[in-house]
């Protein structure tokens, strides 16, 4: 069994899995300068906010996050908080991002979620978000 999270008012046991993809699906990470920046503030977020950031998985034009939070968060305002701070940080440390994103938006407005049970589940979808943005290594979340 996993850890039980603590904070003021309730213990929690949630996990989230997030995928955000860039506005007009570009192509803007594959470039480590990028990857580091977006790593880095993510860092800073899971600080700030308490977010437990487990995975981040970069791939060209999305991203995964595979994380937790304590329930007093709803999953659109995570995710809010998450982009639009990652967006801000990008475009401050990477002023040509913004030439590449017309309109001064960097993420899609939509985003897909789905919370991660504990266990096999779980590790299957770590192993998943580990590998965005390695084709070879990269396994299928479903097949269709």
């Amino acid at each position: 069994m996993r850890t039980v999270k603590k904070s003021e008012h309730n213990a929690y046991q949630i996990h989230y899995h997030y995928a955000c993809p860039v506005k007009y699906r570009k192509a803007l990470f594959g470039f480590l300068y990028h990857e580091h920046t977006l790593r880095s503030v993510c860092v800073k977020i899971g600080e700030c906010y308490e977010y437990g950031f487990e995975q981040v998985g970069i791939d060209t034009n999305h991203v995964h996050f595979l994380m937790s939070a304590a329930p007093k968060f709803s999953p659109s305002v995570i995710i809010q908080t998450i982009k639009s701070i990652i967006a801000r940080e990008m475009f401050k440390k990477h002023p040509d991002l913004r030439k590449k994103l017309w309109g001064g938006q960097f993420w899609t407005e939509g985003f897909f979620v789905a919370t991660v049970g504990e266990g096999g589940n779980r590790d299957v979808i770590r192993e998943y978000v580990r590998k965005q943005g390695h084709p070879i290594d990269q396994l299928k979340l479903f097949n269709f």
